[in-house]
């Protein structure tokens, strides 16, 4: 097999190819699977290192544990079957196969907004244990800036090894969304990679440039491929809350932000987001937590971050506060009422909980005594029940209140099949106009 530091980008990318090398990649979740199979395609052999034995076991049949990504059930059971593809749990056994290994092991933040960099740490000593001279280690989890520096000073620390010299690692951050991964991590946009070693840099461009079609963008250094990851995500957080706050603004002066909104953006130079019941997910809502926290450490006052996470934290309370105004209107407590919250997870089709609006939406409404049901087709029983919500089957509702932007739902509404006599839009999916004449009464975030 082939050692890829030291490589050309041409020799590089050849022996992936030739299928030369071999990838032992720690995390097979939601970007973990995705990743594996477009290595695995490119030509590469694969070993993923996973705790859940379940899925593990699955893989290794040639089931897609993943079924709603696409492409997923086409690859994997023809790149098992070419033995170019399969998972253990036993990472004592896979790091000794490895040329390159690859990090997709999540990354979160504490209560205090402290990074969460267990896992990627110990995934760091145990690659440590196979860890051979010629080795590149490459890092697709988003991290907090000078992350990577202290995971090659650990490699360093644990295998005797010198990075730069024996090994490299390469911060090569992931830019993909669910539901479409295969596709994000080969077409749609060029790879990032970043490295404090110039071998390791011009080895990893060649791998990746096996596997992504757009091609490779270099960076001077590891913690500047992180920033650009981080950026990505802040720009996104930032402009999510200038949208938060301009739809609380239209909503006291009396216009209707997302006609507004709608009409700015068709100027090149104008992107504005749209404004919603809050930010969920591992990925906007956390990285700028990381900024934050280090801004923290270091004395640096970050004030348009901190601003920014204040009004999107809100945001949740104010959906709520367009519930309870509806069901005043309609001379109806909250304690006693029938609600509707449309939508558990943080994005429509994508069963994710993390850092979900409905979480403390739901925690709220459940405070204030409401009857709670709810509409969430990703959701398996168990979440329901862990919520501590019903699942919505059509029943009579006092007010629906849509916190996920689901438009089937919206359309529902529009047909006047929904048992409510108000429909609370904080995701603006509902049309007014449909909406009246279906006989509701309609509360949209942002509308005066």
């Amino acid at each position: 097999m082939a050692k890829l530091m030291g490589l050309s980008r041409t020799d590089a990318r050849r022996a992936v190819e030739n299928g030369k090398v071999t990838v032992v990649q720690f995390g097979l979740g939601k970007l973990g699977l995705p990743l594996a199979v477009a290595i695995a395609a490119a030509g590469a052999k694969v070993v993923g290192v996973d705790l859940n034995e379940a899925l593990v076991d699955a893989l290794n049949r040639g089931e897609n544990p993943l079924p709603e990504e696409p492409g997923l059930s086409e690859l994997i059971p023809e790149l098992v079957s070419k033995g170019r593809l399969k998972a253990t749990t036993n990472w004592r056994e896979a790091v000794k196969l490895g040329d390159v290994y690859v990090v997709a092991v999540p990354v979160t933040v504490e209560e205090d907004m402290r990074p969460r960099l267990s896992a990627l740490l110990d995934v760091s000593e145990k690659m440590a244990h196979g860890l051979a001279p010629g080795d590149i280690v490459l890092i697709e989890t988003t991290l907090p800036l000078g992350t990577t520096r202290r995971v090659a000073a650990l490699l360093e620390e644990k295998s005797g090894l010198r990075h730069g010299v024996d090994f490299g690692v390469v911060h090569a951050p992931e830019r993909t969304s669910s539901g479409r991964m295969l596709r994000d991590i080969t077409e749609s946009y060029p790879k990032i990679v970043g490295s404090d070693s110039a071998e390791a840099l011009e080895a990893a461009v060649g791998f990746y440039s096996a596997i992504n079609r757009k091609g490779v963008i270099e960076v001077s250094s590891s913690i500047a491929a992180e920033a650009v990851k981080v950026f990505e995500g802040v720009y996104r957080y930032v402009n999510i809350a200038l949208a938060n706050e301009l739809a609380l603004y239209a909503e006291e002066k009396g216009f209707n932000v997302w006609e507004v909104i709608d009409a700015a953006n068709t100027q090149p130079y104008c992107h504005l987001h749209r404004p919603g019941a809050g930010v969920g997910g591992h990925c906007i809502p956390v990285y700028p937590r990381f900024v934050l926290y280090d801004a923290l450490k270091m004395g640096f006052d970050a004030r348009v971050l901190e601003a920014a996470r204040r009004v999107n934290d809100a945001m949740p309370l104010h959906a709520v506060y367009l519930l309870v105004r509806a069901l005043n209107d309609l001379g109806k407590p909250v304690r006693g009422s029938r609600v509707l919250v449309v939508g558990l997870t943080y994005r429509p089709h994508v069963r994710e909980y993390f850092m979900t609006p409905a979480a403390p939406i739901v925690e709220e409404l459940k405070d204030m005594g409401a009857l709670l049901y709810a509409y969430e087709p990703a959701a398996l029983k168990e979440d329901f029940e862990r919520f501590g919500v019903k699942e919505w089957r059509g029943e009579e509702v006092d007010a629906a209140l849509i916190v996920s932007g689901y438009k089937e739902f919206a359309e529902m509404v529009s047909r006047g099949e929904v048992k409510a006599e108000a429909i609370v839009d904080a995701r603006g999916v509902v049309s007014r106009e449909k909406a009246e004449a279906a006989g509701y009464k309609v509360y949209r975030l942002g509308e005066g």
